[in-house]
């Protein structure tokens, strides 16, 4: 079975796995770090889908390596500002289940 690089719906129905993988993974998981681990592979689905359209059917190769960069720099803001709320959620609650967090609910 030989493996066609220049087929753009492998890298789409990757990205489309990548992104429901990411979805479940925030309705099921329980804890913050789950939920943190899971955005980050919603925005990874992203980056395949615009690296994959940038290559395939865009006329400007340099479109969506920007996007992609801009993606990766909301993903590093993402993660350092979730981190540090995690972190100071678990030193008020000593925990970082997120039905532990009830009494933030105004």
């Amino acid at each position: 079975m030989s493996f066609d690089y220049r087929n753009p719906d492998i890298y789409l129905v990757l990205a489309a796995f990548l992104f429901a993988t990411g979805i479940y993974g925030l309705v099921r998981r329980r804890t913050l770090i789950g939920m943190l681990i899971s955005a980050e592979l919603i925005f990874s689905a992203a980056s395949l889908n615009f690296m994959a359209v940038n290559r395939f059917f865009a006329a400007d190769p340099a479109a969506g390596q920007i996007f992609v960069l801009f993606i990766m720099a909301l993903a590093a803001a993402d993660v350092s500002i979730a981190l540090s709320i995690i972190i100071a959620v678990y030193r008020n609650y000593r925990s970082i289940g997120s039905k532990d967090l009830s009494e933030l609910n105004g």
